[in-house]
């Protein structure tokens, strides 16, 4: 089959480091923290009382309050973000045809402030039942491309992907194979999460998923390090307008880069540790080059799902090991997460675009708080501690790996 090429024509974020795309790559390029103590609500009986919130955000400069109160945060980011990403592509809705172009978006949890405020208002009133109209579809996560598709006109395939923490990639991953196979020309894709709230907290605190590094927030996500304890929650949006090539050069498009390669697999192994040899995760990378007929030699940077937990980081550095062999030694491999905190079913989609900027840019940006070397790691790794470092980039590849053991990569490539 004759595949169609795919490209990159616009990009929109809003992140814990800054609430553009551009703000975002400066905060990764000078490796900017996001953590601090919770402003959301009062954490201070939680094990955990900080997190990667965004910040200094004015929803109603966006949307007009009656429809910001139909949606959940995680939609409001979705919107936000993506109109963002419209604006750059340059897109004139009057002349595409929207029947070919559609919505695949990632939540990997959905209306999580919703649900709880929700059931928090009923389990505490007199048990009369008095549920907001909006309830159900401010909550359930598919509702982001719903909203996403009645603002553009898009009526294309439309749809969620929920694959926990990889659900961002995942929505990449479909669009591109749409566009691909020849079965639409534009997609708006990427993802949104809006868990920083007291049921997302408590429940990863039950898990003893997060850093508890209360006392020093800006230093506890410490992807590699000796002494790292978790992950930090993060919250935000990234969107990316995927375009067929031929139809992104017809209108004289801005390309960032093309979108090459994708993979997904499973673990089969645990709900929540990932396999202890990366299996699932060396195969999907596997998968990855051959869909974008590369040899393991050709890709320069790995942004890697690094998310500070001590299995995890681990397991991920062992699959690199494992596909690119010698050559693991020759790339830089680094964790944004160390900055952003983790975005949960956004995390793809942020960290698919900051390896579009690494690419455009020739910079690879840093994994921070590094502080002492674990031996778990093999140190002839490039793992760009600290500071970013600057290096030609013809191809990235982003890891996101899951609760449930779903993994995906993608591979990006120089745009000539």
């Amino acid at each position: 089959m004759n595949l169609k090429r795919v490209v990159v024509t616009g990009i929109g974020a809003l992140t814990p480091i800054g609430n553009t795309a551009e703000e975002f790559w400066q905060g990764l390029s000078n490796g900017v923290s996001g953590a601090a103590p919770i402003t959301k609500f009062d954490a201070s009986l939680f094990k955990t009382q900080f997190a990667c919130e965004v910040k200094n955000l004015d929803v109603e400069q966006f949307m007009d309050r009656k429809e910001a109160r139909k949606m959940d945060p995680f939609t409001q980011f979705a919107m936000i973000s993506v109109e963002e990403a419209m604006n750059d592509s340059g897109l004139d809705l009057e002349k595409i045809d929207k029947s070919r172009a559609g919505v695949i978006w990632g939540s990997g949890i959905g209306g999580l402030r919703t649900f709880q405020d929700e059931v928090t208002s009923f389990a505490t009133g007199d048990g009369t039942p008095r549920f907001n109209p909006f309830f159900i579809p401010k909550m359930i996560a598919d509702i982001s491309a719903g909203f996403l598709s009645i603002k553009y006109g898009f009526r294309g395939p439309n749809f969620v992907t929920v694959s926990a923490c990889a659900s961002g990639t995942n929505a990449l991953i479909d669009a591109f194979t749409y566009i691909r196979m020849g079965k639409a020309d534009i997609f708006i894709s990427g993802g949104s999460e809006a868990a920083v709230t007291e049921a997302g907290v408590g429940g990863f605190n039950a898990m003893k998923a997060l850093s508890q590094r209360n006392e020093s927030p800006e230093t506890a996500s410490r992807p590699f390090d000796k002494d790292r304890d978790g992950f930090v929650l993060g919250e935000g949006a990234g969107a990316l307008i995927l375009e067929e090539y031929e139809h992104a050069k017809a209108r004289g498009a801005k390309i960032y880069a093309e979108l090459v390669g994708g993979g997904m697999t499973a673990d089969a192994h645990h709900i929540t540790a990932p396999h202890p040899e990366g299996l699932g995760a060396s195969s999907v990378m596997k998968i990855a080059l051959d869909d974008a007929n590369l040899k393991p030699e050709d890709i320069d940077y790995i942004n890697v799902h690094g998310t500070s937990t001590p299995l995890g980081d681990v397991g991920e550095t062992k699959a690199i090991q494992q596909v690119f062999g010698e050559h693991a030694y020759k790339l830089n491999i680094s964790s944004t997460k160390s900055m952003t905190g983790h975005l949960l079913g956004a995390a793809g989609a942020i960290e698919a675009i900051a390896c579009i900027f690494a690419i455009n840019k020739g910079i690879v940006p840093p994994t921070i708080n590094h502080f002492e070397d674990d031996e778990a790691f093999d140190p002839r790794l490039n793992l760009t501690f600290n500071k970013a470092q600057e290096r030609e980039i013809n191809y990235a590849l982003s890891n996101t790996f899951g609760f449930g053991g779903h993994n995906c990569s993608v591979i990006f490539k120089k745009y000539n």
